[in-house]
């Protein structure tokens, strides 16, 4: 079997976060990568939060040419030679990006061959993953958090996720002082808790929006809410100051959805910078990588878990492997993938129940992805 046409799809997807006077409507950026083989048989990846015409131009005008012709199911060759290709020197960025996207296709296409799920690949572990919701977005005021908290939980999620610090760095020349960002964050976290009550998990992420001094200052203003864990507290996790901030504090530190180097995360580990690492398979490197980083991870005795959204693809990887963890259904995500896949699963009770399908066990609807691309204002218009 042998390669013979790679090609990417930017898709920039419209989305709705929320209901009635204060939902908004926003987009997300996704790239759909196909890899047909002259068997007939094609696998599809993806990858996101992104510059999605950036990734299709990597993927068909650079990758492309080096992998026609090659074995589909030799991914670890595959693998090492996009990464020689795409980053000689050490870089990461929209490399690991498209990597992630054309691996992802590559054990899409080799569950199909083989006649098995991804997950059963990966070790099968088990058939069902725990999920959490990511829910509570910047836009929602205290009362509309509390009240999106109770919907998520009268739908059976006994686990929530909502952003805390809110791009403060980012936007400190508005002017807008960090205090009273994380002032307002901890009376937003505190009116879910008081909403959803003791015995509901909330886990907060800063998406790395966060100084040292301002993420110690609001976890510690938070401990008293028995917070599950604080994703991405700090900028460029930065692992000094994440090191320095879980030895201060009684929250659990969470990182790494956007790393796109594995030994990003091997020093995250040795410094006992965090309590969770969150590989991505849609960011860093896919399968093939993350289950190096996930092999580290139990070496080390540290739990994974899946942040940065995608459960459908990261889903796989949490089931197949015995120190598997959650998996993040993060809502606007889940509804981008709704946009372009047919066959999804979808939890029951904060669970997800994995495809027996070959491969990852959806597909992804053409007719749909031909309309989105040529959906006027879409940066993938004419991709399709």
């Amino acid at each position: 079997m042998r390669i013979t046409r790679v090609h990417a799809t930017p898709l920039h997807l419209p989305v709705t976060v929320g209901r009635g006077p204060r939902s908004k409507t926003t987009s997300l950026s996704v790239c759909l990568v196909d890899i047909e083989t002259d068997t007939g048989l094609t696998g599809t990846g993806m990858t996101a939060i992104t510059e999605e015409e950036v990734i299709g131009s990597i993927v068909n005008d650079i990758a492309a040419h080096a992998l026609v012709g090659a074995d589909p199911m030799r991914h670890e060759l595959i693998w090492e030679r996009l990464y020689w290709l795409l980053t000689p020197r050490g870089q990461s960025g929209y490399a690991s990006h498209a990597i992630a996207a054309i691996d992802l296709a590559l054990w899409d296409l080799k569950g199909q061959v083989l006649g098995q799920p991804c997950w059963r690949l990966f070790g099968g572990a088990r058939a069902q993953v725990p999920v959490y919701a990511t829910f509570g977005f910047a836009f929602f005021d205290r009362d509309e958090l509390a009240e999106a908290a109770l919907t998520w939980v009268k739908r059976g999620f006994t686990r929530l996720k909502m952003t805390v610090g809110h791009h403060a760095l980012a936007r400190r020349d508005e002017p807008r002082p960090l205090g009273d960002v994380i002032a307002e964050d901890v009376r937003r976290v505190a009116a879910v808790r008081e909403a959803v009550g003791p015995l509901v998990q909330i886990f907060i992420d800063a998406n790395c929006s966060l100084d040292y001094l301002h993420a110690l200052r609001l976890a510690r203003a938070l401990e008293r809410h028995d917070i599950a864990f604080f994703e991405e507290p700090v900028s460029h996790n930065d692992i000094g100051n994440l090191a320095k901030l879980r030895s201060q504090i009684g929250i659990p530190l969470a990182a790494g959805q956007n790393e796109g180097l594995a030994s990003r995360f091997r020093d995250m580990l040795v410094a006992q910078a965090v309590d969770v690492v969150q590989p991505n398979v849609c960011i860093t490197g896919g399968y093939t990588q993350c289950l190096r980083i996930a092999g580290m991870a139990a070496a080390f005795n540290t739990a994974i878990a899946n942040g940065g959204a995608w459960p459908h693809h990261n889903m796989h990887l949490h089931a197949g492997l015995a120190n598997g963890g959650l998996v993040e259904y993060h809502s606007v995500a889940v509804d981008c993938c709704t946009l372009v896949f047919d066959d999804l699963p979808v939890p029951e009770q904060g669970v997800l129940t994995l495809p027996e399908q070959p491969g990852l066990g959806f597909k992804p609807s053409r007719s749909r992805i031909k309309e989105l691309a040529r959906r006027p204002g879409s940066r993938g218009a004419g991709k399709a």
